[in-house]
């Protein structure tokens, strides 16, 4: 196949021109002056292993520019015999060319080792551009801890197909991974656990296996610095009012209804019934540990979850009651909403916005918030005509930790079987959107990991799909599944070359599997039922 129909994703337009480039140790590098090219080429020759001489643009082999005809994140490539030129609408363009770029050379330029002689590049004009600017993915740290070098493997991985958004889901009932340093405990008590449920379901057994692990500051001064070279922003999302099992049990005044009872750090996978205290020294508290993300995250958004939230212990708590009675408020939705209004107002004090599933739909608007819908499009179309920008994220389509096949050998199957195709054909954007102020900022895959314990089975579960995932996201226009399974064998072959240990078409390897495991599948058909069972607490107005 010609590289340039091996491109992921697909560009807007690709041409084959006359002439090609060599590409070797003697092929040097210029920028277009005062561009803010320099870490872009930084990365260039620390990927390609090549040294890439910096000389004037006149006499370069290589030459990097911006073009303020194009839009942020577009790009152009021109190859032709005496050189090679890139340009963006911004940097983040440049480097998205750069990517399409190595595309254009052999598996092998995806290899630590680098160049063994020279690489040709075949004559070509490329032009591209995303179609949506939230390109995300969110990755579970929480239920099963990725140390930062994996984290940071992800990054790379996501960049390369162009995604530019990496969630961070920080806590949840089954651990806390953030060091905050007025409180100590979060990460002490709340970063392990004594065992994990050992595949899904009621009668799944522990592992008899403790598990934990946290980032330090300098951990998250690492990623973030690592992901903005890479273009990629960093949203760190702190779980509450529910999913707090893990901070209750460090700090129990943090949790509502615990009849004297502290908890563990919760060893089961599902939802928890311990919610967040609505006494207002456990709402000063969270409002301390977000002034402390804020200091370690320096992106826009900050995630505050909002999803899955039991309330059985707001109903024999005392502080719920009063906090009712003060605010007159006899819903349970408008209840917690009132309390994400208070600290997204607090975090837009700092100048970030926040982030919250599609259960805020429940209660009273959230002035200024993006929604997160992973419920379907029900979500996304309300939330934009409340006035919402939304994220499209449905369960259906791109939850990655779901089973990839009907096949018995899946490993510890869950949910439906979501294959290479079904993402592919995933379409962030409703056919029909009702007029509102709200608009579709773009999509996210998520990558929940109760069941991912290793970066080798997160490898199984991210790939080939991502790729169907960030093509979805990036290319305009009319998709083929067919033609894009096609380019899938090239591209595995980089992924090969960079050491992903992806799912083969024909099904998991023996090693890949986990006989023995239990899972939870479900068919489309009690999929569908279950996500329009849960939606049906939405708000319309």
């Amino acid at each position: 196949m010609n590289p340039l129909e091996s491109l992921v994703p697909r560009p807007a337009h690709a041409q084959v021109r006359p002439g090609s480039f060599v590409l070797d140790q003697h092929t040097s590098l210029g920028l277009q002056p005062r561009s803010g090219l320099d870490g872009v080429a930084r990365w260039l020759r620390s990927e390609l292993a090549l040294d890439l001489p910096a000389v004037p643009v006149a006499d370069a082999g290589i030459v990097l520019g911006l073009d303020r005809g194009l839009s942020n994140e577009a790009f152009t490539v021109d190859v032709s015999d005496r050189r090679v030129i890139v340009r963006g609408g911004d940097p983040a363009g440049v480097f998205y060319g750069l990517q399409a770029l190595r595309q254009l050379l052999p598996a092998s330029a995806y290899r630590r080792a680098g160049a063994a002689g020279a690489w040709t590049i075949g004559g070509c004009h490329i032009e591209d551009a995303p179609r949506f600017g939230w390109r995300g993915l969110l990755l579970d740290v929480a239920r099963h801890f990725l140390p930062v070098h994996d984290v940071l493997r992800v990054i790379d991985l996501a960049a390369m197909h162009r995604l530019n958004v990496l969630h961070l889901h920080l806590t949840d009932d089954q651990g806390w991974r953030l060091e905050i340093e007025r409180y100590p405990l979060l990460t002490q008590v709340g970063g392990w656990r004594r065992e994990s449920q050992l595949g899904a379901g009621p009668t799944a057994q522990g592992d008899g296996r403790p598990h934990g692990g946290w980032y330090s500051r300098d951990d998250v001064a690492e990623i973030v610095a690592y992901a903005a070279q890479r273009f990629v922003a960093v949203v760190p999302e702190i779980d509450l009012p529910g999913h707090v099992q893990a901070a209750v049990a460090a700090y129990p005044t943090l949790g509502a209804g615990l009849d004297g009872v502290t908890p563990d750090v919760w060893t089961r996978w599902g939802i928890s019934d311990h919610v967040l205290s609505l006494a207002e020294p456990a709402i000063r508290m969270v409002e301390d540990i977000l002034d402390d993300v804020v200091g370690q995250f320096p992106g826009a958004v900050v995630a505050l979850g909002g999803d899955e939230s039991p309330k059985r212990r707001w109903h024999r708590d005392e502080a719920a009651d009063a906090r009712k009675a003060e605010l007159g408020i006899t819903r349970d939705a408008d209840l917690q909403n009132w309390l994400l209004r208070r600290l997204a107002t607090r975090l837009a004090d700092q100048g970030r916005r926040t982030l919250l599933w599609d259960e805020v739909l429940e209660g009273d608007d959230v002035p200024g918030a993006i929604v997160a819908s992973w419920r379907g499009d029900r979500g996304v179309a309300l939330g934009t005509r409340r006035g919402y920008d939304v994220i499209s994220c449905p369960a259906d389509s791109v939850y990655l930790d779901y089973r990839q096949s009907d096949s018995d050998d899946e490993p510890v199957p869950v949910g439906i079987a979501l294959g290479v195709e079904d993402v592919y054909e995933f379409d962030p954007q409703p056919p029909t959107l009702p007029p509102g102020g709200g608009t579709v900022l773009g999509a996210q895959c998520q990558i929940w990991t109760e069941h991912v314990d290793s970066a080798r089975r997160l490898d199984y579960l991210l790939f080939p799909r991502l790729a169907a995932f960030a093509e979805a996201v990036w290319t305009s226009g009319p998709r083929d599944v067919h033609e894009f399974t096609q380019r899938l064998g090239v591209h595995g072959e980089r992924l090969r070359a960079l050491g992903v240990e992806g799912r083969d078409p024909s099904g998991p390897r023996p090693w890949q599997s986990r006989p023995g495991v239990p899972g939870n599948p479900m068919t489309r058909t009690a999929m569908a039922d279950h996500l329009s069972t849960i939606v049906a607490g939405m708000r319309t107005e």
